[in-house]
């Protein structure tokens, strides 16, 4: 007779600094995607952000600080120096490409962050030079199903960032069904459906953009004034 084993769901105690009760938390969802190892860590969410309080508090597993300017050794400190996860650093690609791309890829790399991202037009003479003077993972963005996936892989990406819209986990299967084993990143969209379909399409990894600075202050002062209603209201009823 076969014994049956019962796994108890284990407890897992959760402990705060102190210093605020607020953190943007990732979406549940990511963690059933496979993640990235990347120098013996598990990496499953990406926060998609260059804002400093927010890369201070939050629960991902690494930060994504890839930014629509040119790339600066200014920035990588910034964020490194307040970052409490791993920080992808983005290198440039569009703009910013060839020998500037080299140096601030060495520049972060120098800086702590883990991988550097290039972006969608990086030629792949970029991509050469860049990993001709770093060590850490390249991540080579995809926009479109009809990126060559193969040309940067072989010029030096390690790993994938699609980001596609609506479309990517049609571009992460069609990747898929190109390269089985290349780690791939991708944004998970606003709901848990989405990224659940863009997991099983075959994403390693998630990247989250979440809500804005802003967004966040006006709900918690939507808050504050709640409660002060209701201080006001307790207050005129002990009258």
């Amino acid at each position: 007779m076969s014994e049956i084993i019962i796994k108890k769901k284990k407890f897992v105690p959760e402990l705060r600094d102190g210093k605020s009760e607020d953190i943007v938390t990732v979406p549940k969802e990511i963690a059933e995607c496979s993640g990235i190892i990347i120098n013996g860590k598990r990496l499953k969410s990406l926060i998609f952000t260059t804002d400093i309080a927010i890369i201070m508090n939050n629960n991902a597993d690494a930060i994504f600080a890839v930014y629509p300017f040119t790339p600066h050794p200014s920035i990588f400190s910034a964020i490194t120096s307040v970052a409490q996860a791993p920080v992808f650093a983005g290198v440039g690609g569009g703009t910013t490409k060839g020998v500037r791309s080299r140096d601030m890829a060495l520049l972060a790399e120098s800086h702590g962050c883990i991988a550097v991202v290039l972006n969608a037009p990086a030629p792949l003479e970029t991509f050469r030079l860049v990993s001709g003077s770093v060590i850490c993972p390249i991540v080579a963005t995809i926009v479109s199903e009809y990126s060559n996936i193969e040309e940067r892989i072989e010029a030096g990406a390690s790993i994938l960032n699609v980001s596609g819209g609506a479309n990517t986990p049609d571009i992460v299967k069609k990747t898929r069904e190109i390269n089985s084993t290349i780690p791939i990143i991708a944004t998970g969209g606003a709901t848990a459906e989405s990224i659940l379909k863009t997991i099983d399409a075959g994403a390693n990894a998630i990247s989250y953009t979440p809500p804005s600075n802003g967004d966040l202050f006006r709900i918690k002062m939507d808050r504050y004034r709640e409660l002060a209603k209701q201080n006001f209201l307790e207050g005129e009823g002990e009258e």
